[in-house]
């Protein structure tokens, strides 16, 4: 009977031992946990023509496909369109980059550029896990090639632990500074095709004709003052109007402007020659909609109102507007011109 047991025993250990032979068999040919590379993983853009002087990031331009994710990505060899080496492009410079997000409720300049720090980063570079391109606002036609040169060409690597795959020959073309916009600047010569452009809207009476003016009427420029004059500041911005005789007029007889929630600046000086406010370049500052911008965020947005009775004791709510952009630091002016008749203020 002790012999019985004994060889159920010894069966027992050697199917228990063969059983675990063939689970460590098994674990050994299981396929690696890793990540995959697909085909189908593809950019659906080639050629980019950021605008030099302000942040640019091109978005929706790459699909995963069915690879597998995180995904990296890294830009090799940037070089001239001629194939020459393109350091300009690759070299770590000062960018500035916000930290905490704005949302156009900051009390003071302090409080902006407290949300702001300088980081080294290449002027062009890749988000390394989406694929989506970025030029910085530092990048200026002094040292990047713009338009109507033929620019760079560069290749994307596309990595996990699956593998690697390249996309080769995009085509990167900057187009020259248009420091603020509207602009009449032409982006490929730099060239200006007028000194002016028009308001975004406007609806006001003409002293001489008592009917109502069009956007043509008015002539709006952006003059940026030159740095070294008594005051200047680097960080500020003006408005003035003038009559069809370059005189100035009043910026009080716009009497029902919300002048404290113009612009997003401190600081008001307001005289009988203009009105001026300590602000943080760019304007706006991000895409981010406030009360100091479009619906969308996308440009700042002034109105200068007034109201004034018309014949029949009909009231008039009259104002003239402007949506734009400025993106260079300075001492900016904004000038409002009446070329082809003075605006009316009084009543009838």
């Amino acid at each position: 009977m002790k012999m019985k047991t004994n060889k159920y025993l010894l069966s027992a250990v050697i199917m228990l031992s063969g059983m675990m032979l063939m689970l460590a068999s098994c674990k050994k040919n299981l396929p690696d946990n890793r990540l995959s590379i697909a085909n189908d993983s593809q950019y659906t853009q080639f050629l980019y023509q950021p605008t030099l002087g302000r942040n640019t990031l091109f978005t929706n331009n790459f699909t995963y496909g069915n690879s597998s994710r995180p995904l990296d990505f890294k830009i090799v060899n940037m070089r001239t369109f001629g194939g020459e080496p393109a350091p300009e492009l690759t070299k770590l410079l000062p960018v500035k980059v916000w930290k905490t997000a704005y949302d156009g409720t900051e009390k003071s300049l302090a409080e902006i550029e407290a949300k702001r720090v300088i980081e080294s980063h290449p002027l062009f570079e890749v988000r390394p896990h989406s694929g989506e391109f970025l030029m910085w606002a530092e990048a200026n036609s002094n040292m990047i090639k713009a338009q109507p040169d033929s620019g760079y060409v560069f290749d994307v690597e596309m990595s996990n632990t699956g593998g690697r795959k390249y996309f080769q020959n995009f085509r990167l073309r900057p187009l020259r500074e248009r420091p603020y916009e509207p602009s009449p600047l032409d982006p490929v010569t730099g060239q200006g095709t007028s000194t002016s452009v028009s308001p975004s809207g406007l609806f006001i009476s003409g002293v001489r004709t008592n009917q109502f003016l069009s956007s043509s009427d008015v002539r709006v420029v952006f003059n940026k003052l030159p740095k070294g004059l008594p005051g200047y500041s680097g960080h500020s911005i003006s408005f003035k109007f003038v009559d069809t005789l370059a005189q100035v007029i009043d910026p009080n007889k716009f009497a029902l402007t919300d002048w404290g929630n113009l612009v997003h600046g401190f600081n008001m000086v307001k005289d009988a020659t203009k009105v001026k406010f300590d602000v943080a370049y760019p304007i706006p500052l991000t895409a981010y909609p406030t009360k100091y911008t479009t619906t969308d965020g996308g440009a700042a947005r002034v109105v200068f109102r007034f109201d004034r009775q018309a014949f029949g004791a009909v009231l008039l709510h009259c104002y003239l507007a402007l949506n734009f952009k400025i993106y260079e630091e300075g001492d900016w002016e904004i000038i409002f011109q009446f070329k082809n008749d003075k605006p009316k203020f009084d009543n009838d």
